[in-house]
């Protein structure tokens, strides 16, 4: 197929607005795949993004129409897994913004229509379900027509549930979406823009052929790692794994490499053939930096290698997220992870526990931290296990971000009380005509990933919707809120909180602690502990055992023995005795 008739474009839009449900109707109307195979959003390929119904991983597909080769990528909305969109444009020249009806442009409508623009993309603009009762079509098209500056008749008009307007629109991308410029002649150049593990055929690279040609049992060099191997497999996306003759400039496909080091074939990275010339690497991507960390931890400690082995397997096709070693007294060997948000941290989670079958203990999440010494050292805290001596620091830094909500207006003066009351304050207010407003905000980041979301959505009685990015490193006053059970420090237990909250934060953990912890044959004090005071405490009462129960008469004396001799034994527990915390009770304070 000559480059003239391929075209690649992708679908982005914010969550929830349809972009599965579209392609799903493409797949159809280019009979891609068999009818009685169909099933609703069949590009969504693990059981967790449909239980959850969002898209979690982009994936790509091959559609033939009309004697065209169209090669569509379905692309996540939630501002998690932005890095997976970014990825996803650097593959085409053209991206259908998808937009709901009802809703209108929402918040990360905004931030992937800004990477596409950087991108220089062809933008293609679309409002879905028309079919809706609650749909504002005529609005909603004069919204997004303002958004991209063109004229409004310009901007389609489809319901992808019931298949109107789709057929017009593919043919749209046909005649919109500029046709690939790479060279067929030149040697080989192909992007890696996501990969996996097969433990049959090696990593397998998902890549975009710029330049060249890549057949199987061709030799091929990697320019960033410098690794080298031989092609078992080249194929397409249809949207299982077909198999090919070779992979051509402009075409968008799969490589299995053969390599089994996940280290030796990054994302990013350009493949060339081993025996062409020196070529200059494709532009790769901006690795992301994590800003949200948890540790994992497995329940079962035989567990730890085959942890390690899934995270490196993970990160194959995620390397937004990273690992490092890490070990605590209470629960052994595990890691340390850092993540681009708190939902990105449960699909990690929720991904190990049902693809590896490892029952794993997730950490609450926390941001990095900059504290510079009294001696002027400068550390970066990424756990409170960290946390210097208080009398050590001299000052604290934490990372702010950029917040824009977009909300209706009636809601606007709860949206600002929920900021002002987190810790942030507003910077501007537009207005987007139709009683809404697109607020900005900064707030430390420490706040976006606790519940900000869940509480934004509950004063705003689901309306509003948000999106974030990193802004800068700010002076904070926080403090390491310590919890102790009967004098013994649980670090695994610690976390960070801003000085004036640590009362309200350790009295919550203390209390969650009292209901949830078993109970022992002593008396156990729960203490939370900050500037070396304890300013919080609750009492776990000891578990009594009938000692008496046995005896069947006679002097009273007796039973006043066995009583005194249990206090004895009970008074000499609460001073030697110690309290092992199970991990599930780690889990259930984590969770809450």
């Amino acid at each position: 197929m000559d480059q003239e008739h391929i075209r690649n474009f992708c679908i982005i839009a914010h969550i929830d607005h349809g972009k599965s449900t579209l392609a799903d109707r493409f797949l159809e109307l280019t009979q891609t795949i068999e009818k009685r195979k169909m099933k609703d959003q069949v590009l969504d390929q693990m059981d967790l993004e449909r239980e959850k119904g969002i898209t979690i991983k982009m994936q790509p597909v091959r559609m033939n129409y009309q004697g065209y080769v169209l090669n569509l990528i379905d692309t996540p909305g939630h501002v998690d897994f932005s890095y997976e969109v970014s990825r996803s444009l650097a593959a085409v020249e053209g991206a259908i913004l998808l937009v709901d009806a009802t809703k209108g442009v929402q918040a990360q409508t905004l931030a992937n229509l800004s990477l596409a623009t950087k991108q220089g993309l062809v933008i293609i603009p679309v409002v879905n379900k028309i079919d809706s009762p609650l749909a504002k079509t005529k609005e909603v098209a004069k919204e997004v027509a303002r958004l991209l500056r063109v004229e409004e008749e310009d901007v389609f008009r489809i319901s992808a549930k019931e298949g109107t307007g789709v057929e017009e629109l593919l043919q749209s991308v046909i005649v919109r979406v500029p046709p690939s410029q790479g060279n067929g002649e030149a040697p080989l150049r192909a992007l890696i823009f996501d990969s996996l593990y097969d433990s049959f055929r090696g990593i397998v690279a998902y890549v975009r052929i710029v330049d060249g040609i890549v057949k199987a049992n061709e030799k091929i060099s990697f320019l960033t790692t410098k690794a080298a191997g031989s092609v078992k497999e080249v194929g397409h996306f249809l949207p299982s794994e077909h198999p090919a003759e070779s992979l051509r400039a402009g075409e968008i496909g799969y490589v299995a490499t053969g390599l089994k080091e996940a280290e030796q074939v990054r994302i990013g990275d350009t493949i060339t053939a081993q025996k062409k010339a020196t070529v200059n690497p494709l532009a790769g991507y901006e690795t992301p930096k994590p800003m949200v960390f948890a540790s994992l931890y497995p329940q079962d400690i035989d567990d730890f290698d085959a942890l390690k082995s899934a995270l490196s397997q993970l990160k194959l096709n995620d390397p937004s997220f990273s690992f490092e070693l890490e070990s605590k007294e209470a629960l052994g060997r595990g890691f340390r992870c850092g993540f681009l948000g708190v939902l990105h941290s449960e699909i990690i989670a929720e991904r190990i526990q049902r693809e590896f079958a490892i029952e794993i203990v997730i950490s609450r999440p926390s941001v990095e931290f900059y504290i510079t010494t009294e001696k002027g050292e400068s550390l970066s805290v990424k756990t409170p296990t960290d946390w210097p001596d208080e009398g050590k620091i001299l000052e604290i830094k934490e990372p702010w971000a950029r917040l824009e909500i977009i909300v209706p207006r009636d809601f606007f003066p709860q949206i600002s009380q929920l900021v002002l009351v987190s810790g942030g304050f507003s910077t501007a207010v537009t207005d987007l005509g139709e009683e809404r407003l697109l607020c900005t905000f900064e707030i430390p980041l420490r706040q976006v990933i606790a519940d900000l979301y869940d509480k934004l959505k509950s004063v705003s009685q689901g309306m509003a919707s948000m999106d974030y990015e990193i802004l800068s490193w700010r002076s904070a006053d926080l403090v390491k809120l310590e919890i102790w059970t009967a004098r013994e420090n649980q670090d695994a237990l610690s976390v960070v909180v801003p000085r004036k909250d640590a009362y309200k934060e350790g009295k919550a953990i203390v209390e969650k602690l009292k209901n949830t912890l078993p109970p022992q044959l002593f008396e156990v004090a729960l203490q939370a502990v900050a500037d070396g005071r304890i300013i919080a405490r609750e009492t776990l009462k000891a578990q009594r055992r009938d000692v008496t129960g046995a005896l069947y008469g006679g002097d009273v004396t007796r039973k006043k023995k066995l009583l005194e001799r249990q206090k004895k034994g009970k008074k000499e527990l609460k001073a030697k005795g110690n309290v092992v915390i199970p991990s599930k009770v780690f889990l259930e304070l984590f969770r809450s």
